[in-house]
């Protein structure tokens, strides 16, 4: 491309959303995969995929890691690794490892662990636990799967908070799915607690920092912004919040996309602002790609919007710790 050429392309000013990208907990289970794959080399069994993002997962795959769905995928006598993904699971999973002997690596995040603690002490307190999620994610799945069977009622939407009937109004406590909408999350706690007033909360916001964090900065840049561009998968629940946010900030264009390829060009050819961020799954390699995108048609100023400083670090499980093999 010619300097004239350059010349002529329009300016666009891009704010770029901090925090953005990979939170501590995702760091923790990508370092854990990697790891294992160091000290014991491949393969490196891996249930449902380590994070949402499949540019993570083809990397690990292609360094000998392999996903399964569920552990009879998993060769019967296998002393590999079999590692968890940072989602949780039931606690059927690890109980049907160690009928299979196989070396167990839990990667959960520490503070969907957090959720998970919190449920099974409400059970064994005698109280009703809610779980304000979304039935079918993986995250939701295991934290259910934490209690017996129909201990666990889960709660969606605010229309299901006000049409929900517990066995005992008066002995109920909630938890919440870590990667939810700050403020639909708040809506439906705001419902149960004025018909169930005596509703035991968690000690701390189940909600983690990171997605409160991203969401924060999301809604402080959409207002400012032509279009938004939410680097994540569509199965990643914490991105699709953050595109969710933005629109309900008032920005028309706010889209999820994956790689740079998925843009709509008919779409963001002609504007002059874009917001830019990442769900916690999403590397940052990915922003730059979709930044290079938007550099080869227009003369970028790129801003950064700080919200929220994150200095959070979880050390890798204990099996993998440097520690571990002495």
């Amino acid at each position: 491309m010619t300097p004239e050429t350059s010349a002529r392309k329009p300016e666009l000013r891009v704010l770029l959303c901090a925090p953005r990208g990979f939170c501590a907990g995702v760091v923790r289970a990508i370092d854990a995969v990697e790891r294992a794959l160091e000290m014991y080399g491949p393969p490196v069994y891996v249930r449902h995929e380590i994070v949402h993002n499949k540019y993570v997962v083809e990397g690990l795959k292609a360094k000998g890691a392999v996903f399964v769905e569920e552990l009879h995928e998993i060769p019967a006598g296998t002393t590999a690794p079999v590692i968890f993904s940072a989602h949780g699971v039931a606690r059927s999973v690890p109980e049907d490892a160690a009928r299979r002997n196989f070396f167990a690596i839990d990667a959960t995040c520490p503070l969907v662990t957090k959720v998970h603690r919190e449920a099974t002490v409400h059970h064994k307190r005698g109280r009703e636990v809610v779980l304000i999620g979304h039935a079918g994610h993986p995250e939701v799945i295991g934290t259910m799967g934490q209690l017996p069977e129909g201990a666990v009622s889960l709660v969606e939407t605010a229309e299901q908070a006000r049409l929900f009937q517990p066995r005992d109004p008066g002995n109920l406590a909630f938890t919440t799915q870590t990667t939810l909408s700050i403020d639909d999350t708040a809506e439906i706690v705001a419902i149960l607690r004025q018909r169930f007033p005596s509703m035991v909360a968690p000690h701390k916001e189940d909600i983690c920092y990171a997605t409160t964090n991203r969401q924060e900065a999301v809604k402080r840049v959409a207002p400012e912004v032509d279009a938004m561009i939410v680097v994540g998968a569509p199965n990643s629940s914490n991105s699709q919040r953050l595109r969710e946010a933005a629109e309900r900030e008032g920005c028309r264009h706010a889209v999820l996309v994956q790689r740079a390829s998925e843009i709509d060009w008919n779409v963001f050819g002609a504007i002059a602002s874009l917001g830019v961020s990442a769900g916690a799954s999403a590397p940052e390699i990915l922003v730059e790609e979709i930044l290079d995108a938007f550099a080869a048609r227009y003369t970028l100023k790129v801003e950064t919007v700080h919200t929220a400083h994150e200095d959070v670090f979880f050390p890798l499980p204990r099996q993998l710790r440097s520690d571990a093999a002495e």
